[in-house]
């Protein structure tokens, strides 16, 4: 399979996620606006969600795909349905305890992780009742993570890519048709979350049926196979996880900031995963199975061009997309959710967020590249070594900058610790000569330059005054945003052009 017409295909799946992804927060947040039911909402949907990412996408599927890709490779069919019977049994089991006990100690959960809503009992008991809510989502998403690990390593990217439009259609329905009927109304944005993990679940079982890996109940502990999994998947929670505990702990400390300050940085982290979403998430979907292949098939040479392919191709997209959310912030946020009850005070402090989170998107990204490097080989401990690291730094830089900058030295902190991730993840990848750069990064890097400046030029002298973006009507809004976007984009791929790239210079072949 061409590695560039699977991203493509992948990007596509979640750019369509994104975009329904920014309706429902513009339904949301004209609707419900910034304040105590979102800060309580956006409290009791991360602890799941969180969850989610640390458990079920994350170390599941960083310890699944590897063994799952050598099962496939080496052992046949039979012994890989096996596999996934066990794993996806286990795995049910744990979740659905994971989830009852989420529901039984919600009120202890909130304590920890927003104590400061301890002072408003309203506040407090809402959050409290939407996390009983939500919590099961967690049970729906490390199954549907399961399904889309299998699927992702048959090389069927578009359903699992396709999924997350689910949990957006879920919410924007809820919060249009149904909020009427609750009291409080942020309770339909809770249901929402349960209904798109429920759909999300639904829509894979095909898929599965037909390439003959749809699960069946077989719990066996002692199976070489599961332990295996299990074994990874222990220090892996901390190893792939570090920005989302890092946002855990974020939330605890914006829960003592002014109210409001939770969902700024919600708003902002919004715009940043879209990006993020766009490539990382992608890319990282279709490199971890082909990296797992190539080290099952001791092609290390090959091994390390992937990983060169995938650092160009990440620098290429993603210098821009975060120089664009820096210079852009305003526009962009005033544009999506300057409407009904997201006042212009809420624009300028969302934005403050946005440009201190934009520090550290090539960081993001770049984890999601190279901490493959190391799962794919079954290298867990270096990824935990260097998560710890992150973590420490990212808690001691929370210390530092919440006093001056408030809500915004919070994603200042994320930003900078992800840039640390992945230059100590770069580092190790380096030292052990899995990772050789392939010739010509001088004149890759003089020219990528050479384009941001033409495209910073452009954004800059194009989007005028703060002030002219909350002034002006949604309307007028959109065709300037829209022009100035398209000019940047133009100008940048332009120069590109110019200085030599081709697209056919990064196409790439999976591992077969």
């Amino acid at each position: 399979m061409n590695l560039l017409r699977a991203l493509a295909t992948v990007s596509g799946m979640t750019l369509l996620s994104r975009i329904l992804g920014f309706v429902r927060d513009f339904v949301v947040a004209r609707a419900f606006g910034a304040g105590m039911a979102t800060d309580a909402f956006f409290v009791a949907f991360r602890l799941p969600n969180l969850l989610r990412r640390m458990f079920a996408e994350g170390a599941f599927s960083q310890a699944f795909v590897p063994i799952l890709a050598e099962y496939r490779n080496r052992q046949g069919h039979e012994a890989t349905r096996t596999l996934v019977d066990k794993v996806a049994t286990l795995l049910g089991l744990v979740v659905a305890g994971v989830a009852l006990l989420g529901i039984l100690a919600s009120p202890l959960i909130i304590y920890i992780s927003a104590p400061g809503f301890s002072d408003d009992a309203e506040k407090f008991a809402l959050t409290v009742e939407l996390t009983r809510i939500t919590f099961p989502y967690i049970f729906f998403m490390a199954l549907v993570a399961l399904a889309g690990g299998i699927l992702n390593t048959w090389s069927k990217f578009s359903i699992p890519a396709f999924t997350p439009v689910l949990l957006n259609l879920s919410f924007i329905g809820m919060a249009l048709l149904a909020a009427p009927y609750f009291d409080p109304p942020v309770l339909a944005l809770a249901w929402a979350v349960f209904i798109g993990g429920l759909l999300q679940l639904a829509l894979q079982l095909r898929p599965l049926a037909r390439i003959g890996m749809l699960p069946r109940f077989r719990l066996d502990l002692s199976d070489p196979g599961v332990r295996r999994i299990l074994k990874l998947m222990a220090p892996a929670l901390l190893g792939v996880s570090v920005s989302q505990i890092s946002l855990l702990i974020n939330t605890i400390f914006a829960s003592f900031l002014e109210s409001g300050s939770v969902s700024w940085l919600y708003y902002a982290d919004r715009l940043m995963e879209f990006p993020s979403g766009l490539l990382g998430v992608a890319l990282g979907t279709i490199l971890l199975p082909s990296l797992a292949k190539l080290h099952a098939d001791d092609k290390a040479e090959a091994f390390s061009s992937l990983l060169d392919w995938g650092l160009r191709l990440t620098l290429v997209l993603t210098l821009p997309a975060a120089l664009a959310l820096a210079l852009l912030s305003t526009p962009l946020i005033a544009t999506l959710f300057h409407y009904g009850a997201f006042s212009s005070g809420d624009v300028l402090q969302t934005r403050n967020a946005l440009v201190a989170y934009s520090v550290g998107l090539t960081g993001l990204i770049l984890v999601k590249v190279l901490a493959p490097g190391f799962y794919a080989r079954q290298d867990i401990r270096t990824p935990v070594k260097i998560a710890v690291i992150t973590l420490l730094a990212t808690q001691a830089m929370n210390l530092a900058f919440i006093g001056p900058l408030r809500h915004a030295g919070l994603a200042l902190s994320i930003g900078l610790a992800s840039c640390l991730n992945a230059g100590l993840l770069f580092y190790g990848l380096r030292r052990r000569r899995v990772y050789i750069p392939q010739p010509g990064w001088g004149s890759f890097a003089a020219k990528l330059l050479a384009a941001l400046l033409t495209m910073a030029a452009i954004l800059w002298f194009g989007s005028g005054t703060e002030t002219s973006w909350l002034e002006e009507t949604g309307q007028l809004r959109i065709i300037r945003l829209a022009a100035i976007v398209l000019a940047g984009a133009a100008g940048y791929f332009g120069m590109l052009f110019l200085l030599g790239f081709r697209l056919r210079d990064f196409r790439k072949r999976s591992a077969s």
